[in-house]
């Protein structure tokens, strides 16, 4: 009896592993050199930003706005994390700075990257 009881759990565990699917999300991959613009509030600023295997660099058509240089960025599900390597003056709204996590979108050559307080960069691969 015992040994009818542990056949039918190995069993049914077996096939409950089987039916199980298991969910993979591939990134697309962002490597690249992306121009575009970045919104607040209404105001927009002509953006470029370089993504290469994990490091970033950009710059924007009016200083601080918003705030690029170079760090690195980590993604992982449909956010992308940037850490700033740079120094910052305290003379400017610091949540300019690109940093931090950002939803992003990849949809053929264009990237979305928005922010829970409402900034948007919509960005073009070149």
């Amino acid at each position: 009896m015992k040994t009818k009881i542990f056949f039918f759990l190995t069993l049914l565990i077996i096939t409950i592993s089987c039916n199980k699917s298991e969910e993979v999300t591939i990134s697309p991959n962002t490597n690249g050199n992306y121009t575009g613009i970045f919104e607040r509030n209404g105001n927009s600023s002509n953006v470029q930003l370089n993504l290469i295997n994990g490091s970033f660099n950009g710059q924007s058509a009016i200083q601080k706005f918003p705030a690029l240089c170079n760090g690195t960025y980590l993604i992982s599900g449909n956010t992308i994390t940037f850490d700033s390597n740079c120094a910052w003056t305290a003379d400017f709204d610091w949540t300019l700075i690109l940093n931090g996590q950002w939803n992003y979108n990849m949809n053929g050559n264009v990237l979305i990257l928005t922010k829970s307080n409402g900034d948007k960069y919509t960005l073009t691969q070149q």
